[in-house]
């Protein structure tokens, strides 16, 4: 069972997702993609991670770095899962670039 809840940024509303226990999904409303893996029947919750996940969004959209990561399992294919592994590796402040991802994956892959 998926869970929702909402939260407004700076930049639009957000939808977030979690399975009870760690956050499986976070959406800008309207994005070409939004609620890809969620699924159909969710109930809209309050849950811990949907806390830490918010308190983390506040810190960071006030420009302060966030010194903690709420739990998070990645869903999708295992290509999209290594993705996501990569670009939550990625340090506050820092940028990647999709080539820098590719060439990341393709060393990974041999």
């Amino acid at each position: 069972m998926h869970y929702t809840t909402t939260y407004q940024s700076p930049l639009g509303g957000i939808t977030l997702a979690a399975d009870g226990e760690a956050l499986t999904g976070l959406w800008f409303e309207g994005q070409k993609y939004f609620a890809l893996y969620l699924d159909k029947e969710h109930e809209e919750k309050d849950l811990p991670v949907f806390e830490q996940t918010k308190q983390w969004l506040d810190i960071y959209f006030s420009g302060r770095n966030p010194d903690f990561t709420p739990p998070m399992h990645f869903t999708g294919s295992d290509f999209q899962n290594e993705v996501w592994a990569i670009l939550a590796a990625i340090p506050y402040g820092k940028t990647r670039t999709y080539g820098d991802i590719a060439r990341e994956m393709a060393a990974k892959r041999g």
